[in-house]
């Protein structure tokens, strides 16, 4: 669940979504088995990410400072930010990029027809 507190709407009321996200990996060189990166890794990262935020109330989800994760205000936007920045993290620490390849993308889904895209470019 969430709320926005700079938003004036139906969405400044504390709410809930079933969230879709969806993990994208660019590269130009494949590996032996013709992939950039096994599916089955970067799915289970992308849950093991997702699942500290599965029945939250985003607003007061903390980091170990203490400070908000989302500065009290946690857009779909800057939950696709996190979300990248954790499965980045994640896929380093695992040494599962190889060559060029790289997380590109990750797209949050409040709705089927409401997303919100955050991209790294290098």
């Amino acid at each position: 669940a969430h709320f926005l507190k700079d938003y004036h709407g139906k969405c400044e009321a504390l709410h809930g979504h079933n969230y879709k996200v969806y993990a994208h990996v660019r590269g130009t060189t494949l590996d032996e088995g013709g992939m950039l990166l096994d599916f089955s890794v970067l799915k289970r990262i992308v849950k093991d990410v997702c699942k500290s935020l599965d029945h939250t109330n985003l607003n007061d989800l903390k980091k170990p400072d203490g400070s908000l994760v989302f500065m009290n205000n946690p857009s779909a936007e800057r939950i696709a930010q996190w979300i990248f920045n954790q499965v980045q993290n994640q896929l380093n620490q695992e040494n599962c990029l190889s060559n060029d390849t790289r997380l590109y993308a990750v797209d949050v889904f409040e709705t089927d027809t409401s997303r919100a895209r955050y991209i790294m470019e290098v």
